[in-house]
């Protein structure tokens, strides 16, 4: 049997069957604009097992912890900031 040469978290990504996405949306460097878009995503969907809190920080993480490595320094920590910005946008406590 032939392997894929696509990681399942690509797939994921990809396919995700959770949300749509808007393209390029985690290649932004404001973190306002990513958890708005992320946010707006997870609101819209009508397809999304849990709250659209929990769908949004879970796909915000799961992006951050698929890309491991790979991103910068700088790129993880506007993602993170991301993260403070979408608890902020569904008026929860941002974490210290």
């Amino acid at each position: 049997m032939a392997k894929s040469k696509k990681k399942w978290s690509q797939n994921v990504t990809e396919h995700s069957d959770a949300m749509d996405l808007k393209e390029g949306v985690f290649k932004s460097d404001d973190p306002k604009k990513v958890a708005r878009s992320v946010k707006h995503s997870a609101e819209e969907s009508r397809r999304r097992k849990s709250s659209p809190f929990r769908a949004a920080m879970s796909m915000l993480t799961f992006y951050i912890n698929r890309a491991g490595d790979q991103l910068t320094k700088k790129r993880r920590a506007t993602l993170e900031e991301a993260k403070d910005e979408l608890r902020k946008d569904f008026g929860r406590k941002p974490k210290d």
